[in-house]
């Protein structure tokens, strides 16, 4: 097996100052190679109601824990955990056991989240917060999901929901293959251009579902693959044709916004492509009143 480490995280995943590039890297060598611990006996269920035995099995582990600060839903973003899931079991069925431990304010709110995005996999609501009280996790939230090896110990640590840098690593180990990209084989890059970089939805009723529309451009001269697009929330859903977008051609990228309660807010979107002056970063600001 092909050894990682996660320390090579603080070289191509963080565009941060040497000071947060020096915490990072007292993290990441803390939480190297080390073991987390599971509460015993722990309950597990389908959207909070149906009790469900444990998860169980499989050669590697993907296990992430959300406390109860901020917005819960912003940090689950469990409809990108869903397809990240199904990607996984696809390729590599029976290899993978995916642990959520969740920590909410409310048994109702995490109950009315999983209902709302139909996410239907087991997860652990741990009111008490024990598995946190064993392990006592970062609390930054990047550093909350770990990838485990069959003893439980960390191989690699952050959310590959919320990177695609991370994902790309976590599916390097899972699969055995040694530089894994999401990105077709020898995608040839081009270049290309967005209609807007901010999108201000100005003031609105929170329970109001907004809709914006963007452009996205072709201006090289080989087809654009939009490779995805990582909302920093989960009150964020895009829409876009998965087609590569022939040179001189535009696509338009539907963006929906669902506030969860009255609230001044600043999201982003990002988009991964092969346009050679990708990432590219969407704003999106406003007040649900």
């Amino acid at each position: 097996m092909m050894k990682y480490s996660i320390l090579l995280l603080l070289f191509f995943l963080f565009s941060c100052s040497d000071s947060k590039k020096e915490n990072i890297a007292s993290i990441l060598k803390e939480w190297e190679h080390r073991e987390i611990l599971f509460p015993s006996n722990p309950i597990f269920s389908i959207q909070g109601n149906d009790t469900v035995t444990c998860p169980i099995g499989g050669k590697y582990k993907v296990f992430s824990y959300v406390d109860s600060i901020g917005c819960i839903s912003c940090k689950l973003k469990l409809n990108e955990w869903q397809k990240f899931i199904v990607d996984v079991d696809s390729l590599y069925p029976d290899v993978v056991q995916f642990l959520f431990y969740f920590n909410p304010k409310s048994k109702n709110e995490i109950r009315r989240v999983l209902l709302f995005d139909k996410f239907k996999y087991p997860v652990c609501i741990d009111e008490q917060d024990s598995i946190n009280e064993l392990n006592h996790f970062p609390s930054e939230a990047m550093f909350q999901t770990f990838l485990l090896d069959e003893e439980n110990k960390v191989i690699a640590i952050g959310n590959p929901i919320n990177n695609l840098k991370v994902k790309e690593l976590y599916m390097s180990i899972i699969s055995g293959k040694e530089g894994y990209s999401n990105a077709p084989n020898n995608q040839q890059l081009t270049t290309a251009t967005l209609s807007e970089t901010h999108l201000d939805f100005g003031e609105f009723p929170w329970n109001s579902k907004q809709q914006r529309e963007i452009q996205i451009t072709n201006t090289g001269e080989n087809p654009l693959v939009i490779n995805e697009m990582i909302t920093s929330c989960g009150c964020m859903i895009v829409e876009y044709d998965k087609q590569p977008v022939s040179p001189g051609k535009s696509i338009s990228i539907k963006v929906y916004y669902q506030a969860e309660h009255s609230e001044h807010f600043n999201k982003t979107i990002t988009v991964h492509c092969n346009a050679e002056n990708a990432p590219f970063l969407v704003k999106l600001s406003g007040d649900a009143k």
